[in-house]
């Protein structure tokens, strides 16, 4: 019998997308009602119920608990779903920009940068957090210009040309940190303490901070996932078509830098999401890009909330870096990809 051939889906089906969204839920239930301060869970869902137009109930929490639950853990979970939607949306819109099933958000530089803004801040003893939170998105930022810059030099803004100023750049950004720390070898602890990744928030202000550049970073990817799917059969073929690939590519890849830098400006570096969220989502739902990026942002927070949840629990009332617990996750599965990809 001969082997049909799956073919990708034009169109996003309803029922992955609410297994997603029944995830990102049950996930984001579980962060609030668990953590190292223990709150009734039937109270914690009466107080959430309470806050909608049109319920009046009351939780039973006492204030200093209702303080714990809107202060500090619903910030939490929202940061870490935007956080991960965000990284798992651009590493989805990089593998299909540079047909790289491999490429994650950090490819143009972005954490180099991000890393260097970071410890620039800290070792000149800045404790601001919201200094930190600019030095690094400026950072990020900086970095993608540059590798933009010496792609443009290079020959163009194709992929291979892109990926290769990249390298290049991230090497000399995490070449300057290096010096930038032995100068300032007191501050090692903490820079590292950064680069682990961590989503410690000290209320809304992260949030707030980081949901317009989420709310542009997904209108911009959601707008041209068909555009992807187009970038997927080559340059040449997609000009054939009448769509510049070059401009639609610096589009969505600018998008999903912007995105980047924002997240890794609030949470540090958490790595492995932008490539085991999508790379799920091509397993379950092929390997159309109007379906992968509606369901690898979903995915992604209910990936990271998930991860988020065991690095405040697993060895409570101590905490994990975020990026350990996704580096547990990301480096198995990475290798499993490699194996398949070597198998095929």
């Amino acid at each position: 019998m001969q082997a049909v051939e799956r073919r990708p889906s034009g169109r996003l089906r309803l029922r992955p997308l609410t297994l997603a969204v029944g995830a990102l839920l049950l996930a984001a239930t579980a962060a609030v009602a668990l953590g190292p301060v223990s709150l009734p869970f039937s109270d914690v869902m009466r107080e959430l119920l309470s806050r909608l137009p049109g319920i009046s109930i009351e939780s039973g929490l006492s204030e200093r608990e209702a303080a714990i639950l809107w202060e500090l853990r619903v910030p939490r979970v929202a940061l870490a779903g935007l956080v991960g939607a965000l990284l798992s949306g651009a590493g989805a819109a990089y593998q299909g920009s540079f047909r790289n099933p491999l490429a994650d958000p950090y490819l143009l530089g972005v954490a180099a940068g991000a890393g260097l803004g970071a410890t620039l801040v800290i070792s000149g003893g800045i404790t601001n957090p919201a200094a930190l939170t600019a030095a690094a998105f400026v950072g990020g930022v900086v970095a993608v210009v540059i590798t933009y810059a010496a792609g443009r030099i290079g020959g163009g803004s194709s992929a291979v040309t892109l990926i290769l100023a990249g390298v290049a750049v991230a090497s000399f950004f995490t070449a300057v940190q290096t010096f930038v720390q032995q100068l300032s070898s007191d501050t090692v602890r903490e820079v590292f303490s950064w680069i682990l990744g961590r989503l410690t928030t000290v209320g809304w202000a992260e949030v707030w901070l980081v949901t317009p550049f989420a709310v542009v970073t997904a209108a911009v990817l959601l707008m041209h996932r068909r555009h992807l799917d187009v970038l997927a059969v080559g340059d040449a073929e997609a000009s054939s078509l009448g769509m510049a690939a070059g401009r639609v590519r610096l589009i969505i890849v600018l998008a999903a830098t912007l995105g980047t830098a924002a997240a890794v400006s609030v949470s540090g570096l958490i790595g492995f999401v932008g490539i085991v969220v999508p790379h799920t989502v091509r397993l379950m739902t092929g390997t159309s890009y109007r379906t992968i990026i509606p369901m690898s942002l979903v995915a992604g927070g209910a990936f990271l909330i998930g991860a988020d949840l065991l690095a405040r629990t697993v060895i409570a009332p101590s905490e994990l870096p975020i990026g350990v617990i996704t580096a547990f996750v990301g480096a198995p599965f990475f290798a499993v990809i490699l194996r398949a990809r070597r198998a095929g």
